[in-house]
């Protein structure tokens, strides 16, 4: 493990007790606790996008200001679920962000996550998908939206135009050079993983796959990953890919963490999701010490360069900032890592 950051699903809403936390609260805490975290050292924070939910839905406005509020820490989303996107648009705001950032950038995106409605893609426009979950729109929108980021003519030049005229294809602007090395796909199961590798982008992996194998969540992840840089090589991609995986891991510290987290330590799971036998990872919560001999034993996270922590948004900057100081200060280290800012 060489990097660790935050994914966040951004929730927002009724916390219990007459307390609300609302849209906007999220976002400017979101704001607040990626300064702190660059400070630290932390190499990312990155959002979960869902639509028809209160959560984080439309990622660059907050990517934006984070990007603008910071000097090292990567920014980005795991993932935006392309049956949602204009991918010529999303192409325009990823490449303004990369801009505004310096080149800071981690976009994933993938087919997106079980929905709170029913084919809500459909109700943003676009519709004429022959997959029940959307898989074919996806696709299609991120071929797309690759060609795009990569600065490919899409439109054709008006010679008549009194705003450059021309002739030839223009591509969509901004054009971020480099872009295109930092996009990512949130693949689920292995064929996910190895197409992504065929296609050449980086992997981001969570802690739900779509698939069972009978063997234990870090192996199977781990094969996905080996999976999909063997896929990589084989299509001649130069370098090496970046690849994740998210855990969700409570270092306790203090009586507060231990109210909170203590006792959550559980196993894998299997269950059906979206009809499909699915595979989801353990939680980990403990003292650092028992933390990090558990975590140098999961397969994925020694196979990944960059390891995901989900955070508890709705408990605030202060509290969020204290769990990942104790994960950077305590058990990061023993993983491998080591700060931004050394």
């Amino acid at each position: 493990m060489q990097r660790f950051g935050t994914l966040s699903f951004g929730h927002y809403g009724h916390l219990g007790g007459g307390r609300e936390l609302s849209a906007g609260d999220s976002l400017l805490q979101a704001i607040d606790l990626a300064q702190g975290m660059d400070e630290l050292g932390v190499n990312g924070a990155y959002f979960r996008v869902h639509h028809f939910a209160r959560q984080q839905a439309s990622p660059m406005p907050l990517l934006a200001a984070i990007a603008a509020r910071t000097t090292g820490i990567e920014v980005g989303t795991g993932v935006i679920d392309m049956r949602y996107e204009n991918p010529l648009h999303l192409a325009e705001e990823a490449a303004a962000v990369d801009l505004i950032s310096g080149g800071r950038l981690a976009l994933g995106v993938s087919r997106g996550s079980p929905e709170s409605v029913v084919r809500g893609y459909e109700a943003f426009g676009y519709t004429g998908s022959q997959d029940p979950r959307g898989a074919d729109l996806a696709r299609e929108h991120f071929a797309r939206f690759l060609q795009a980021i990569e600065g490919q003519g899409l439109a054709e030049r008006d010679a008549a135009s009194p705003f450059g005229g021309g002739h030839g294809l223009q591509r969509v602007e901004p054009y971020s050079p480099g872009l295109r090395s930092r996009i990512w796909w949130g693949a689920g199961n292995r064929d996910s993983a190895e197409w992504a590798g065929r296609v050449g982008v980086n992997l981001m992996s969570s802690t739900l796959l779509t698939e069972d194998r009978g063997i234990p969540f870090d192996e199977l992840q781990a094969q996905q990953i080996r999976a999909f840089r063997d896929a990589w090589r084989e299509a001649g991609h130069p370098g090496e890919p970046r690849t994740s995986v998210s855990r969700s891991i409570f270092p306790i510290t203090t009586a507060e963490d231990e109210l909170y987290f203590g006792g959550r330590q559980d196993g894998d799971g299997v269950g059906m999701i979206d009809g499909i036998r699915s595979t989801f990872g353990k939680t980990y919560a403990g003292t650092p010490d028992k933390l990090v001999e558990q975590l140098q034993k999961d397969a994925a996270i020694r196979e990944a360069d960059t390891l995901m922590l989900t955070i508890p948004s709705q408990l605030g900057v202060e509290f969020n900032l204290r769990l990942i100081t104790a994960f950077a200060k305590h058990v990061a280290p023993s993983l491998g890592w080591e700060p931004a800012r050394s």
